[in-house]
């Protein structure tokens, strides 16, 4: 016999009987009063996936795939500017190297391989990457690949086959892994604040303007990171360890989340009966990873240093061009390379970048949970980004994925973290002819709605300890938001001073570096204060 729709929601786990069983939901609505009846039916249709959740996550990421390919049109870096282009030739060049050459000579300065030409500078897992997207290029487009004579290849078959690597990437692993944690960590909202959080993820412009404008393949190692996270969400912490060693294995710029991942999975191995044991494991299942990407590297330690010092160029210098970070912002008033050198500066930005993600870490190992861990991850990538030696503009898709993650926890951290890492990319972006696809995305991040319209069980949604509290700061939103305007006017329509060539650019990092910090010191503050969840800890005692 049917209960009542009072008896239901009177019974244990009546919230998951809800969204497991929509028809039993619909057969009791029947049993309402016409006018309830009325107004149920009315909620239902305003979100209609309430019972058909993953055929909205479907509709929204075709949306945001149609969106790469839309980007995808338009120009890349160093499109027609010999005589070394750009990254997308680096990623070409790379694919004509891995394809022609033995392994142990990609890393290796050789007839073939001239690493003045840009000579490989990730990963194994990178140049693994490359050697499968080549195989695909020769096959259907040889000369695409061809040994010392496709550089600077820009056809436009072969312009089509490179975009499609991009996006088939990105459909196979970044994808995937969004919509795995989406349906983990926010298991117990409503549909349709899942599929908000999944949209924010998914069509958050600055990571389509890269790889599917800029052309890289920031998808993949970003991708591992979030399936990373969605296994310590799941606390299978052995897979956590395998995929984000993978995504390190992919791009070193990974390391802006290793303080975080390893601060969460120690405190874990604290509350277990054996730490020693857990660490072990841990550790164990890391050095395996690392042994399987690195074995055809491991002949001879010879071999080993040649390819890290290929990942760690200090020649490069304290940071890559105009990026919103503190070394670049404060060289307007200090010359840190006429004090400094080299191996000092490095040193000096190591301990900058370790006292700045300690606090993260030291909260995490205290307490850590699914929460706090998610906040580690924005605050230790920002402690790199603002920090870090050489840091390239395009770094701060690290910090903005922690915070796409943390979407329904903290929106207006959201709001305000996506709009302004785009900006501090713009002097790239504009060179890289990509102006048009740059306001489009941000239009459309602007356009779709702040928060959904309904909570958890329908309540309206309430942010909780949100960053304006009171009336004064409410202005600041108007205040940054008329900054940015000014500075994108200044940008684009005016002549810097003769003296001055690079001035613009300059105001745009310290504008966007004065705004990363202020929301550094924010996020940190709320990972140190947020509420301890009970039920974990209660867990983690029984076992």
């Amino acid at each position: 016999m049917l209960q009542s729709e009072t008896d239901v929601s009177r019974t244990p786990n009546c919230r998951s009987q809800r969204s497991t069983s929509p028809f039993i939901t619909v057969l009791t609505r029947r049993s309402a009063i016409g006018t309830k009846k009325k107004k149920k039916m009315e909620q239902a249709f305003v979100w209609p996936w309430k019972s058909h959740k993953w055929a909205t996550f479907l509709a929204i990421s075709m949306f945001a795939f149609l969106l790469r390919m839309l980007v995808s049109l338009h120009s890349y870096s160093g499109a027609a500017v010999p005589p070394k282009y750009g990254d997308y030739e680096a990623q070409r060049h790379w694919m004509e190297i891995t394809v022609h050459t033995p392994v142990k000579q990609w890393y290796q300065n050789t007839t073939d391989n001239d690493l003045r030409y840009w000579g490989l500078d990730y990963p194994p897992l990178t140049a693994y990457q490359s050697f499968v997207h080549g195989i695909f290029l020769n096959a259907v487009e040889p000369a695409a690949v061809a040994l010392h004579t496709s550089r600077g290849y820009e056809n436009t078959s072969s312009k089509l086959l490179m975009r499609w690597t991009v996006l088939s990437s990105d459909i196979l692993v970044f994808f995937p892994a969004v919509l795995v944690f989406v349906a983990l960590y926010y298991r117990q909202h409503a549909n349709q604040e899942q599929a908000w959080a999944l949209a924010m993820i998914l069509l958050q412009p600055a990571l389509m303007l890269i790889d599917h404008g800029h052309f890289q393949y920031n998808c993949i190692s970003l991708g591992l990171a979030v399936g990373a996270a969605a296994a310590v969400i799941m606390r299978q912490e052995l897979m956590a360890c395998i995929l984000f060693s993978l995504s390190l294995n992919h791009k070193q710029m990974s390391t802006y989340y290793a303080p975080a991942f390893f601060a969460h999975l120690l405190g874990r191995c604290f509350q277990c009966r054996s730490p020693v044991v857990g660490v072990m494991r841990l550790g164990v299942m890391v050095l395996a990873t690392f042994a399987v990407c690195w074995w055809p590297f491991l002949s001879s330690w010879q071999s080993v240093l040649q390819v890290l010092s290929r990942l760690a160029p200090l020649e490069r210098g304290l940071y890559e061009d105009y990026v919103a970070n503190f070394w670049c912002s404060t060289s307007l008033l200090v010359k840190w390379k006429q004090f400094f050198s080299i191996p000092m500066l490095a040193r000096l930005a190591m301990g900058m970048t370790i006292g700045a993600s300690l606090p993260s870490m030291v909260q995490q190992i205290l307490a850590p949970s699914a929460e706090g861990f998610l906040f580690s991850m924005l605050n230790s990538s920002f402690a790199f980004y603002l920090f870090a030696f050489q840091v390239h503009e395009k770094s701060v898709l690290l910090p903005v994925l922690p915070a796409t993650l943390l979407a329904l926890n903290e929106p207006q951290v959201l709001q305000y973290i996506v709009p302004i890492a785009v900006m501090s990319m713009l002097p790239l972006l504009w060179r890289d002819g990509l102006i048009i696809p740059y306001f489009a995305l941000l239009s459309l991040f602007f356009l779709l709605p702040a928060h959904p319209v309904y909570g958890p069980q329908g309540k309206p949604n309430k942010q909780k300890g949100g960053i304006f509290k009171s009336s004064a700061l409410n202005l600041l939103p108007f205040c940054s938001i008329s900054g940015a305007v000014v500075l994108h006017l200044i940008y684009l329509f005016l002549h810097p001073p003769a003296r001055y060539p690079f001035l613009f650019e300059a105001l745009i990092t310290v504008y966007c570096f004065v705004h990363f910090l202020a929301l550094a010191i924010y996020t940190n503050w709320r990972q140190w204060f947020q509420p301890v969840d009970r039920a974990e800890v209660s867990a983690d005692k029984e076992e």
